[in-house]
């Protein structure tokens, strides 16, 4: 049996202004916490033998964490293209959209389509990607969105957008 895995499909490369804001903020305050890292390492490696140093080996465990964060950061930030402007047609979900669904039982849901580097349940953001943002893109009011997933498929009618 092979290890192998298939590369992950690409996500896609669009961001809002404030979402690329934070991921700045997150590359400076990465350097920053690199350097608190890198002296508390110098402080541990001092101490002696260094296979048998709890703290050396935590904080480089830490270390290459941070390191992979900021190569990633590093990597993503040029690749994306900021989406600062609204559709022509507002009338149509594209991306940046505020979407109100409602669902069969009668509940409300809101949902905001950015890119997949900003997605949060807490801000109710959904990345573009996901297959309920999909499935809204280019509808409009009234419209019903069908989603498949692997417990059941759901049914919503889509209330309002807004940008």
């Amino acid at each position: 049996m092979s290890r192998w895995k298939p590369p992950k499909e690409k996500s896609s490369p669009y961001i809002t202004p404030e979402g690329y804001q934070v991921l700045e903020s997150e590359l400076k305050g990465l350097w920053e916490k690199r350097k608190g890292v890198v002296k508390a390492i110098t402080a541990a490696a001092a101490e002696g033998d260094r296979s048998e140093n709890a703290e050396y080996i935590y904080r480089k465990k830490q270390l290459r964490g941070i390191d992979s964060r900021i190569h990633f950061l590093q990597k993503r930030l040029p690749s994306l293209t900021i989406v600062n402007h609204k559709p022509d047609n507002q009338t149509l979900i594209y991306f940046g959209a505020w979407v109100t669904l409602a669902k069969t039982d009668n509940t409300e849901v809101s949902y905001r389509i950015v890119g997949p580097d900003e997605h949060s349940f807490e801000k109710e953001f959904i990345s573009m990607d996901s297959p309920l943002a999909k499935a809204m893109l280019k509808k409009t009011i009234d419209d019903e969105v069908h989603v498949k997933n692997t417990i059941q498929p759901t049914l919503y009618y889509i209330v309002d957008i807004h940008y």
